[in-house]
This record gives structure tokens, sequence and C-alpha cells, in this order.
């Protein structure tokens, strides 16, 4: 188990609601995975949704494991940013923004995948009609101030990709935006973009798994120092831009 001052985390991690995501991504089966990696806290980041949130954290609640509702927005230049929030109502008044934002285009399940809604026995309830993956509406430059307004925090995906990713984009990270955290899929490239991006160095700097099948979880590897298991505290320190904490 974590020491007190040691959380470990996996913050990017797609169910089967999300088009790309395996169908044993199931609430239950990542919960499931996570205690089996002796993960302490968890984030569900659906495309454009948490519809699976609400199952999502009371799965974990059953391993002792705190989950935080959230999504992964598509902005409308196409990057990716992680929100999470301290409830699931906020997540979710936030997620039904962000769906009337994203275009109206039926998903192609021949093409994407499924996009399934579960029950908490991980019984197929409902499919999600229209296609999560597609950008919505809604500027990079704007997301934070909407996560704010629900006490909420967010950060740029995987910023080292060169797709979908904020400086694959814009080439530089807008101080403007007020990120405090950014995630970083490869850790061997934080000391070169650090070194390139000067933001980077007043930022904490995260590595989550962007799961998309059970094997691809995070182990319990990465964690943030001085953090516990409450969704308020973990929030606070993202919102802080506390540096250490990954261990790569």
């Amino acid at each position: 188990m974590s020491t007190s001052n040691e959380l470990y985390y996996d913050f990017h991690m797609h169910s089967c609601l999300s088009p790309c995501g395996d169908n044993d991504m199931t609430p239950n089966n990542m919960a499931g995975m996570a205690a089996l990696k002796e993960l302490d806290a968890i984030a569900l980041t659906d495309h454009n949704s948490c519809r699976n949130c609400g199952v999502f954290m009371k799965a974990a609640e059953k391993y002792g494991i705190c989950a935080i509702p959230g999504m992964e927005v598509c902005t409308e230049e196409e990057i990716h940013v992680i929100c999470l929030f301290p409830v699931l109502l906020a997540a979710e008044e936030f997620s039904r923004y962000i769906y009337e934002k994203t275009p109206n285009i039926k998903n192609n399940v021949e093409i994407y995948g499924h996009q399934y809604i579960t029950d908490e026995n991980d019984q197929i309830i409902d499919e999600e009609p229209k296609l999560l993956v597609n950008a919505c509406s809604v500027s990079v430059m704007k997301i934070p101030e909407l996560v704010k307004l629900h006490n909420g925090v967010c950060f740029p995906a995987h910023i080292d990709k060169k797709s979908y990713s904020i400086l694959s984009v814009l080439g530089t990270i807008p101080e403007e935006c007020g990120f405090k955290t950014a995630e970083i899929s490869k850790p061997q490239m934080i000391e070169s973009l650090c070194e390139k991006h000067e933001l980077l160095r007043r930022m904490n700097i995260m590595t989550n798994s962007d799961a998309h099948y059970l094997w691809d979880i995070s182990e319990r590897y990465y964690y943030l120092d001085n953090c516990t298991k409450k969704i308020e505290n973990i929030i606070d320190k993202l919102n802080g831009g506390i540096q250490g904490g990954n261990r790569y």
C-alpha cells in the first residue's frame, strides 16, 4: 500500500463508451484492474461524455479506490484536454454542455466501434448514437474557465504526441489558459520538453495511461506527493502546479 505521502494514480482512461475503447473496458472491469494494480485514485475520461462515470465511481468505491468523474474534451482546434470534477453532478452538467457543442454526426460502428453505456452490473443499457470523438465547438482557451465554474481542474493531454495535442496544434501552451498541470505520455520526453517550453518548468507534469484496454491501465508507478484519497485534495493539487510526484 502507498504511504501517506504518495497517491498512486491513473487519471486518463477510456471505457466502452469511447468508440476507441475496448468493449471489455466496463466500469467494473476497470475498477477491478485498478485494484489489482494497487492504484489509489483513478479517473474515467471518455471522449466528450461522462455517461459511464456514475457506475464507474460506484465500482471503484467497492475496492476502496478514489474515482474521479471526468472526460477528455476534443476542442474546436482538435486539442485533447482532460477535465476532472469534484462531484458527479458537476461532471454531468459539463458533459451536457459539451455534448450540445459536439456535431450531430452519427457514429459508424463499423469504422469507430460501439459506444456502450452500462449499468452497475456491466450490462449494456444504451448505446450513444452521436460520434463522440469529433471536435466540439469550444476553444481550448475557453475550457479552463468553464471547468473552473464547476470547481474542477483541466490539463492538456499527451502534449508530446504528434496529433490531438496542444503542442502539435499550437506549438506552445498559451499562458493565458492558466493550466497548472500537463500530461506527457512518455516520461523520457519530460526533460527535453521542459527545456524547450519554459512554462512547463512551473507546472505539475503527469503521466497517465490513456488506457483503451484493461492491460494498458497504469501500474503502481506514478504518484502525487502529499495527497490524500479525496477528490477535492487531488483537484487542489492539480490546480496548484505542484512539482514532483512522478517516477520515471
